[in-house]
């Protein structure tokens, strides 16, 4: 059993196996990776390695669910590298229910991590042009989420929050941090917007593009894991998303020691790979700096006006670290402009 967070019960599993046609169980392994609230467990059968996940509360709604299947198998019968689904005994599709819980059976897929290479941050914008290509004609007769981190008025009613006299604290730091990050934010979305977004095509976007969501063999991806937060947006956002994560860099244990530089050679890398599929014009390559601001604003506030933290770190810390990025990434605007309309089909 996993130390800490959520884990399966025996009596769980026993249940919950015996809508999967998997065969004589030799092995079972919990993994820890991914988000704690949601147990895996890696099984190793007289058919195949598989892997199972109870989703989340939160995470848990049913059409959500259904739209994220959809996708993947959809994207699996064309090829592409999505992680195929298994269905259950009665074949009544790829979601198992069981007492309020929703459960998902995976084919297990062998890879390794993103190692931080060259050429692994070309394939995973190519990959993304990929995903976004396939998925452009793509239909479902429900209703999918939409949206995103864009000009979002639940981003700014959050960091009203932070910065309100009840968060901000003796010395008023997380007001001051707070009205720095909305006055970021609010400067990007305008630039993004004068850009054109609101006439951009909206279409299927994954809406988590980041290293620990794919898997790589030679620095080539072979399984993109984790469709929870797929929805309608404009591909665009999905990019600088990806941009953002594969550029960032931290890892330190306090966030105030992280630097306000982005590792450029990977920003780039990854929308050379991109192009080398899907060509984007130039309001689109302009708008992907201010992109990558609101979205490392979004995705920071979030939590932390839930918990007062980012994980396991400090929330004020967080936000400082992030307003310090941001800055970082206006004032070289101009330099990194220049390497993103450079950049070519051919490479950064």
């Amino acid at each position: 059993m996993p130390r800490g967070g959520a884990h399966f019960s025996s009596e769980e599993l026993v249940r919950v196996l015996s809508h999967y046609d998997i065969g004589v169980v030799r092995k079972a392994q919990a993994v820890s990776a991914g988000n704690r609230r949601a147990p895996k467990m890696v099984f190793v059968s007289e058919k195949g390695k598989f892997l199972l996940k109870r989703r989340s509360r939160g995470k848990d709604d049913l059409n959500r669910v259904a739209f994220a299947h959809a996708v993947q198998n959809y994207l699996a019968k064309d090829g592409y590298p999505a992680t195929s689904l298994l269905r259950t005994r009665d074949e009544d599709g790829t979601i198992l229910r069981v007492n309020h819980h929703i459960y998902e059976m995976f084919e297990f897929v062998a890879g390794s991590r993103y190692n931080g290479s060259a050429e692994a941050a070309l394939d995973t914008g190519r990959q993304l042009a990929r995903l976004h290509r396939e998925l452009a004609d793509f239909a479902y007769e429900a209703s999918p989420p939409r949206g995103g981190f864009h000009d979002s008025a639940a981003v700014r009613a959050h960091l009203k929050t932070l910065g309100s006299n009840r968060l901000a604290g003796p010395d008023k730091e997380m007001q001051a941090t707070a009205e720095g990050l909305m006055s970021m934010y609010n400067s990007s979305s305008s630039r993004v917007n004068q850009c054109g977004f609101d006439s951009w095509d909206e279409q299927v976007v994954h809406g988590d593009w980041h290293p620990g969501n794919m898997l790589f063999a030679e620095d080539k991806i072979v399984a993109v894991l984790d469709f929870d937060s797929v929805r309608i947006a404009p591909p665009i956002t999905d990019l600088a998303n990806a941009m953002l994560q594969f550029s960032i860099i931290g890892g330190r244990p306090n966030p105030a020691e992280w630097p306000d530089y982005f590792d450029e050679h990977k920003l780039i890398g990854v929308l050379a790979g991109y192009r080398e599929v899907i060509e984007l014009d130039k309001n689109k390559l302009d708008s992907l700096l201010d992109l990558m601001i609101e979205t490392m604003i979004a995705e920071a506030v979030l939590p932390i006006v839930a918990t007062g933290f980012f994980g396991n770190l400090s929330g004020l810390d967080f936000l400082k670290m992030i307003l310090r990025k941001a800055k970082w990434l206006e004032a070289n605007s101009g330099k990194l402009a220049h390497a993103i309309g450079s950049c070519s089909v051919s490479g950064p």
